[in-house]
């Protein structure tokens, strides 16, 4: 008996001995070892993420909440300040829109520009790139005026054209700009050709910036739709050979001795703010020439709007 009481006495203190600290780490590591080698195998442990996740949800946020107060209370009490970075904001938007919109701008210039130089490559004659300051408010005169005067070698009766075709011709000239009637202006007349075959005429202008007509056409004259005009050369003012406009609708009136024809100009009228100035050989020999006493002249508009009917006349005569 007293041997089985000793080995109670010394089974007691063994099985009540207590497991230090260390060894339950370790435990609980190897533990946690496995169980993440295991959901990572096999993605067992989703479920229990996901239910602990719902169930600590509360406390997160209640973690959370002291800073998200204090955030607000922060920018409630600096409320001016922020209303100053917010109209600094805005100016600063608003001045980025306004560059980009001179980006567009620009960029549309340049196209244009490209163009008119693209134009100017293919020709003969020297020209000068000059830019459109002003137009004429009536809108039955189609009148412009230009940046390049006679210090530039500018000169009356010189021709303005643009990548499409003729504009119109210089009617006054300073030292520092000029002024030019276009050829839709209702005093104005250019001596043009049918490019499909060779008649030619005269193409007046009607005051409308997309029209021009060609009342000196016997009702008999070869004339369709869709035909190009380019300018005769007559009269010694616009070179020959450049577009001047295309024909848009023909009419045969019964008993009339001319046909309606109705025209659209090729050049850009009421577009870009660029134009060429054209140098031909003969209008260089009249630019050097000086020039006569125009005191008695009246007003140069209607002087070079006269002048341009006369050629018109006499082109006309010459196409009869």
């Amino acid at each position: 008996m007293r041997g089985f009481a000793d080995d109670e006495d010394n089974k007691g203190p063994l099985l009540g001995r207590r497991v230090s600290p260390g060894i339950k780490i370790v435990a609980i590591a190897i533990v946690s070892v496995v169980l993440m080698m295991v959901d990572n195998a096999h993605d067992a442990l989703a479920p229990v993420r996901g239910t602990l996740a719902i169930a600590l949800q509360p406390v997160q946020i209640a973690a959370e909440m002291p800073g998200d107060v204090a955030d607000y209370l922060g920018r409630y009490f600096n409320r001016g300040e922020l209303i100053e970075d917010n109209e600094a904001l805005n100016r600063r938007v608003l001045l980025l829109r306004a560059r980009l919109q001179r980006l567009a701008a620009l960029e549309a210039e340049n196209e244009r520009i490209r163009a008119l130089l693209a134009s100017a490559s293919s020709l003969d004659q020297n020209v000068l790139i000059a830019r459109v300051l002003s137009v004429t408010p009536d809108p039955y005169r189609h009148r412009i005026k230009l940046n390049k005067g006679s210090s530039d070698g500018v000169f009356k009766g010189q021709a303005l054209i643009d990548a499409n075709g003729i504009m119109g011709q210089v009617t006054d000239v300073t030292p520092l700009d000029s002024r030019a009637i276009l050829i839709t202006d209702a005093n104005h007349g250019i001596p043009v050709e049918i490019n499909r075959t060779g008649l030619q005429t005269i193409a007046q202008g009607t005051g409308r910036s997309d029209e021009l007509r060609l009342p000196f056409l016997a009702n008999n004259a070869d004339v369709q739709s869709g035909d190009l005009l380019v300018s005769s050369g007559l009269g010694g003012r616009y070179p020959a050979g450049y577009p001047v406009g295309r024909v848009e609708h023909v009419d045969h009136k019964p008993g009339d001795e001319f046909l309606d024809v109705v025209a659209e100009p090729t050049a850009h009228l009421n577009r870009g703010r660029e134009v060429l100035l054209v140098w031909t050989s003969d209008t260089a020999r009249k630019a050097d020439q000086p020039p006569a006493d125009e005191s008695a002249a009246g007003d140069a508009d209607d002087a070079g709007a006269t002048e341009n009917r006369a050629n018109g006349a006499d082109a006309g005569s010459d196409a009869r």
